[in-house]
């Protein structure tokens, strides 16, 4: 006699959700790191829009002498922005219930606060998504990794910064004159462009461009064909899979003749620590 034992399926409530919010069948992955990143992002991006239009002119420096930023007080697409919460704030957190009044919130720039904070936790949210997905699907989590660099800038310009000036007021306005603004002032009063660190910062980004672009050509230049003519070589690659997907024999021959033969990898594991160890540094 032969006994079938079948795993009964969850059908309260909490389990259809818990199912559908881990699903990676859906057509956008939420996941419970995206039950967070909605609500916030939906947030600051709709403070931001309403703001951008609409806000009154805030008075940043606390000295009585208001800032507009918004379109409807004689702004355009370039000199528009969301200015920082006002010096008399400083770091105090600042709802709008700690407020007498809207108009007053409004005046001492609540909502750059409102939308900087939400705008870090969502970000933060959907780089945790990232490696959500990637775990659920047996990936490795170097996507999520990768997104936490221009998170850690985000956060830098937006928290780090403000906090080592003691206010909010000194954080990166929310446009693109104001972000012009924000680079031209930190030069003046910190001459970043002589510190080394940044020196190597944005050697790093530009060099980083550039050996993307270069390896990423030659990989695709030199995939090996699974499939016939009429189809797509990337119908050929199984995910997973531990055979090569290009020739790096050949990738290396190319490069090697186009600058000189040591500028070239020919082994896979050194050439992707290169790559891997040059974004980190």
């Amino acid at each position: 006699m032969t006994a079938i034992l079948e795993r009964r399926e969850s059908t309260s409530l909490w389990g259809r959700f818990c199912n559908w919010i881990t699903s990676t069948e859906n057509r956008l992955y939420i996941g419970w790191f995206g039950v967070l990143m909605i609500p916030t992002l939906l947030t600051a991006t709709s403070v931001f829009i309403i703001a951008f239009i609409a806000a009154p002119p805030v008075d940043i420096d606390g000295i009585r002498e208001p800032v507009s930023g918004s379109l409807l007080y004689g702004n355009n697409i370039i000199s528009g922005a969301i200015i920082p919460t006002s010096a008399a704030i400083g770091l105090h957190f600042y709802p709008i219930w700690e407020a007498a009044s809207v108009d007053e919130w409004l005046y001492n720039g609540g909502p750059y606060e409102l939308i900087v904070l939400h705008f870090l936790l969502g970000v933060a949210c959907y780089m945790g998504r990232e490696w959500e997905l990637s775990f659920r699907l047996g990936m490795r989590p170097w996507i999520a990794v990768a997104y936490s660099a221009p998170v850690a800038a985000a956060t830098a310009v937006f928290l780090i910064y403000p906090i080592g000036q003691g206010s909010f007021s000194d954080g990166m306005p929310l446009g693109i004159s104001g972000t012009f603004n924000f680079m031209i002032v930190f030069q003046a009063e910190h001459n970043i462009l002589m510190h080394p660190f940044h020196m190597l910062g944005v050697a790093g980004v530009f060099g980083g461009s550039l050996f993307s672009a270069m390896h990423g050509s030659l990989v695709t230049s030199s995939l090996i064909r699974e499939t016939t003519e009429n189809e797509s070589a990337n119908e050929g690659y199984r995910f997973g899979q531990e055979e090569e997907t290009y020739n790096i024999v050949a990738a290396h021959g190319y490069f090697g003749r186009l600058i000189f033969q040591y500028a070239s990898f020919n082994n896979s594991r050194s050439l992707h620590f290169f790559l891997a160890a040059w974004f980190i540094r």
